[in-house]
């Protein structure tokens, strides 16, 4: 995201990076927040997959406030990659998959569960959509995993999901655990994207049910149509736009000057990413690395018609191979010089 990128004509882009969020996702928790009253009551909260750390900071800005108590909450963040450091949040640079990283978020609690858990991890899309919603399932069902380890009963579990045509057994699975399922849409995130959020409320695990991170919730039967579920198997969950109807759209384009009696001015990203995948291309490109200096440029045109010649070239001599790749100038057929061959040729 960056000057020159569409984010620059994305209006809550820019607010954000005028208010101080590190993305725009912020927004969609915010929002969120304010349909469902999240943070009502909240001392512990836990962010999976958390990097950049917007997130983390609606969450370190909305329980820790301006309070004098404010020692009394602890948030935890969980990711891979890591994250600029946020004020009042403690970062756990581990695998949302291992028993140690519950285990190590659950010390940081005191040994108490958590009130909240919420996770805004998506996968690196491919474009093919059922792939990306497959995976999405999974990296859901795995945050599901580890928030039975640590989510104290009665507490809340907001997660991001892709609405594909199976998803009637991700309701199915999360009704298993939660008393209330709602399907969210956030004003701030796209209609374009097939992207909502899931808002468990009342978490009340089945009677004896022992987390175990060994166990995945998702049977692997490929050959099974989840739409076909019938009776108690099938789960209805209600759909609920979030975000005042009159607030800004997501898929509008707005003109930077939005107040008319302010200049528009380019605003830095709140926090640059900390060691991102494409720091390396980003050196060799700073540096002009990139360019091979030992080869010489071909024009493409002169490529594309060299590759051409060679590929509908049979095992003819050398003799034919230049006739043909240096054909002599044509003549004027207008004025009647031309040979019918010629003339065929030509066209």
């Amino acid at each position: 995201m960056g000057r020159s990128s569409k984010d620059k004509r994305d209006i809550y882009y820019r607010l954000a990076k005028e208010e101080g969020w590190r993305a725009r996702s912020a927004f969609k928790l915010l929002q969120l927040d304010e349909e469902f009253n999240l943070f009502k009551g909240v001392r512990r909260a836990v962010d999976l997959c958390a990097a950049p750390g917007s997130w983390s900071q609606v969450l370190s800005r909305k329980l820790r406030g301006k309070e004098e108590k404010s020692e009394d909450v602890k948030i935890v963040a969980v990711d891979l990659q890591a994250m600029a450091p946020l004020p009042g949040v403690t970062q756990i640079q581990g695998d949302i998959t291992k028993i140690t990283t519950a285990q190590e978020i659950i010390r940081h609690f005191e040994g108490q569960p958590a009130d909240l858990v919420v996770c805004d991890g998506a996968p690196d899309v491919t474009g093919l959509h059922d792939v990306d919603e497959y995976i999405q399932a999974q990296l859901l069902l795995a945050a599901l995993n580890i928030t039975t380890h640590v989510l104290k009963p009665g507490g809340t579990f907001v997660a991001k999901i892709f609405r594909g045509k199976d998803v009637t057994l991700l309701y199915s699975q999360l009704k298993i655990f939660f008393s209330g399922v709602t399907c969210a849409k956030p004003r701030s995130s796209r209609n374009s994207s097939i992207e909502a959020f899931v808002v468990c409320e009342n978490y009340s695990p089945p009677e004896g049910y022992v987390p175990n991170m060994s166990n995945p919730l998702l049977d692997h039967c490929y050959d099974v149509d989840f739409n076909q579920l019938e009776g108690p198997n099938r789960v209805i969950v209600p759909f609920l736009a979030c975000g005042d109807l009159s607030a800004f759209d997501s898929d509008r384009t707005y003109p930077l000057q939005l107040d008319p009696s302010k200049e528009y001015r380019y605003t830095p990203p709140t926090q640059p990413p900390i060691r991102p995948p494409y720091q390396q291309a980003c050196h060799l490109r700073k540096n002009n690395l990139l360019a091979k200096q030992d080869s010489p440029a071909v024009p493409l045109d002169g490529a594309f018609s060299s590759l051409h010649l060679s590929s509908n070239r049979g095992p003819e001599s050398d003799e034919a191979a230049s006739s043909s790749a240096a054909p002599p100038p044509p003549r004027d057929v207008s004025s009647g010089e031309a040979t019918e061959q010629e003339v065929e040729r030509l066209k």
